[in-house]
């Protein structure tokens, strides 16, 4: 089953496992010694992330490390930057009318 982004990213435990290796690969007991689950929610948590593609797997001697996947974050900034865009308008609107307001 093709999981989506967003329910990936929904989680809290998922979105920490992301912050902890976007900077270096870290095996599964190694992501899961951060945390007070177990080694098997942990996995199934790397499922997921994998499973739609924000985490890339590879195998170094016997073990297997876990890695972020900077093309697939990119996507979902590039999604989300179009929402940016209207924020800062409309930011920018308010501040032109407080500062309107202001000067009155």
């Amino acid at each position: 089953m093709r999981r989506d982004i967003f329910q990936a990213i929904a989680d809290p435990t998922r979105r920490a496992i992301i912050t902890l290796i976007a900077m270096q690969a870290m095996t599964p007991n190694a992501i899961a010694a951060h945390f007070a689950t177990t080694r098997q929610s942990i996995s199934k948590h790397l499922g997921v992330l994998t499973a739609c593609e924000l985490v890339q797997h590879h195998q170094r001697g016997r073990e297997i490390y876990y890695q972020l996947n900077i093309h697939k974050m990119k996507e979902l900034d590039q999604w989300l930057e179009q929402f940016r865009q209207i924020w800062e308008h409309r930011f920018n609107e308010l501040d032109q009318i407080l500062e309107t307001l202001k000067q009155q």
